[in-house]
C-alpha cells in the first residue's frame, strides 16, 4: 500500500479516502533537486558533452531532495536575522475563514518563520490500513499534541457515519488534509498547517523539509508588513484562475478569493496569461535533459521565466531555477555566467530555503570554484 506525495506546488491537496492508502500530496514546488555541485565542477573542469548529457538527465528539474553537500563554505550570503525576538507571528480567528496567521512586527524577506518536527510522521508506502494506523499514532500522543492535533481542520469526510465509525475516520481525514510530503515520507506539522493559502503573487511564505534534520522549516519569501497574514501555496499555482479555484473547491470546500483570484477579470486574464506561460516554459526547460532544446535556448527561456514573474510577482523557485542555468552554462563553457547563476541561486535559495540550505549550499561550492563577472537576466 502506497502514501502518495502531493504535487509539488510549492501546497495541500486533500486525498481519496480509501482504506488501502494515502493520497497525500506536496503544498508547495518548495521541493530540492540531487546534488549537483560536483558535476558542475566536473563540467568546468571537461566541458564534455557526455558528462553534460548524464548529468543532466539525472539533475534538471527532479524535485528531489538533495543529497547533503560534502564541503562546506564560508557563507557568503546570509539569511536575515530577526528584527525582534520572539515569533513574528500569531494564530488568529479570522472571521469566515477559521484560523490563520497574522504577522505581529515586520517581517524581512528570508527569515526563518517556523522549524517544526512532524508531530506525526508515516512513510507512503504501508502495509496497514491507513485509517487504522494514524488512529493507533494519535492515541499515543500526550494530551497537549492530540488537543493540537484535533483542533485542525478537515474536509471530505464522509456523510452519515456512525459515531464509531467517525471517531475511527476522523484522524485521517485529519491527516490528510493536513500533512505534507518530508522526504520519503509524509509528516504533519500542527504549527505550519495554520498557514492559509495564496495563489501566484499573493503567497509570501515557503515550507520545505530537511532530510538531514528531520524538521520542517518555514521562510518568509516576500518582506511581510505587521498585521499582513502569513500565506503559502497549497500546490503549484501557476494555472488559471478558473483551475486553481476549481482544484481549491474540489480538494477544501472554498472559493479562492486571494489576492490574485479577486484581481477584475482582465486583469486576471493578464495574470493567467502570465502564469500558464511560465508553466508551459517550465515543461520545455525540462526537454533540455533530453537534448531536445540547447543550452542557449535553455538559457533564453530561464531569462523569460524570471521576467515573466518579475511583471506577476512570482518569485519562488528562483533558486533552483538560477541552480538550473548555472548548469547550463557550464555545458557552454561559460564560466563567468556559471558563477553569476549560482550567486542569483544562493541569493534567492537563502531567502527561500535558508542560507543553511543544501541547495544554498551547493551554490557555494560552485561560487567557490571560479569568479566570474555578470549574466544579464533582462
Amino acid at each position: 500500500m502506497s502514501i502518495h506525495q502531493r504535487p509539488t506546488g510549492h501546497r495541500r491537496e486533500v486525498a481519496s479516502k480509501s482504506n488501502d492508502s494515502f493520497d497525500n500530496h506536496s503544498r508547495s514546488s518548495k521541493v530540492a533537486y540531487g546534488c549537483r555541485s560536483a558535476s558542475i565542477q566536473a563540467c568546468l573542469t571537461s566541458w564534455t558533452w557526455t558528462a553534460f548529457t548524464l548529468t543532466c538527465a539525472a539533475v534538471l528539474l527532479s524535485w528531489l531532495y538533495w543529497a547533503p553537500a560534502l564541503t562546506r563554505i564560508p557563507i557568503l550570503f546570509s539569511s536575515p536575522e530577526p528584527r525582534e525576538s520572539g515569533p513574528g507571528f500569531v494564530v488568529s480567528d479570522l472571521p469566515g475563514r477559521g484560523k490563520g496567521m497574522i504577522a505581529v512586527r515586520d517581517i524581512r524577506r528570508g527569515e526563518l518563520l517556523i522549524r517544526e518536527p512532524p508531530l506525526i510522521l508515516v512513510p507512503r508506502q504501508i502495509t496497514t490500513s491507513p485509517s487504522q494506523l494514524i488512529l493507533d499514532l494519535v492515541q499515543q500522543l500526550s494530551p497537549d499534541q492530540a488537543a493540537s492535533f484535533y483542533n485542525l481542520s478537515h474536509v471530505n469526510l464522509p456523510q452519515g457515519l456512525s459515531s464509531e465509525e467517525f471517531t475511527r475516520q476522523l484522524p485521517l481525514a485529519i491527516f490528510q488534509t493536513n500533512s505534507v510530503a518530508a522526504g520519503p515520507n509524509v509528516g504533519l506539522f500542527p504549527t505550519m498547517a495554520r498557514l492559509n493559502h495564496g495563489c501566484s503573487h499573493a503567497f509570501n511564505s515557503v515550507y520545505s523539509w530537511r532530510e538531514r534534520e528531520e524538521v520542517l522549516v518555514v521562510h518568509a519569501l516576500k518582506d511581510i508588513k505587521r498585521g499582513e497574514e502569513l500565506l503559502t501555496a497549497y500546490f503549484r499555482t501557476q494555472q488559471s484562475r478558473e483551475e486553481r479555484r476549481y482544484y481549491l473547491k474540489q480538494n477544501y470546500g472554498f472559493h479562492c478569493m486571494c489576492a490574485c483570484c479577486a484581481l477584475p477579470d482582465k486583469e486576471s486574464k493578464i495574470s493567467d496569461d502570465r502564469l500558464t506561460t511560465m508553466s508551459d516554459l517550465y515543461k520545455r526547460l525540462s526537454t533540455w535533459g533530453e537534448g531536445v532544446i540547447d543550452g542557449s535556448e535553455a538559457i533564453r527561456i530561464v531569462k523569460r521565466i524570471w521576467a515573466l514573474g518579475e511583471e506577476e510577482g512570482y518569485t519562488s523557485e528562483r533558486g533552483r531555477l538560477a541552480a538550473d542555468a548555472s548548469l547550463v552554462a557550464a555545458t557552454l563553457s561559460d564560466a563567468e555566467a556559471v558563477v553569476e547563476w549560482a550567486k542569483l541561486g544562493l541569493q534567492w535559495a537563502s531567502y527561500e530555503l535558508g542560507s543553511d540550505s543544501d541547495l544554498a549550499e551547493e551554490m557555494r561550492i560552485v561560487i567557490s570554484g571560479a569568479k566570474g563577472g555578470s549574466v544579464s537576466i533582462a
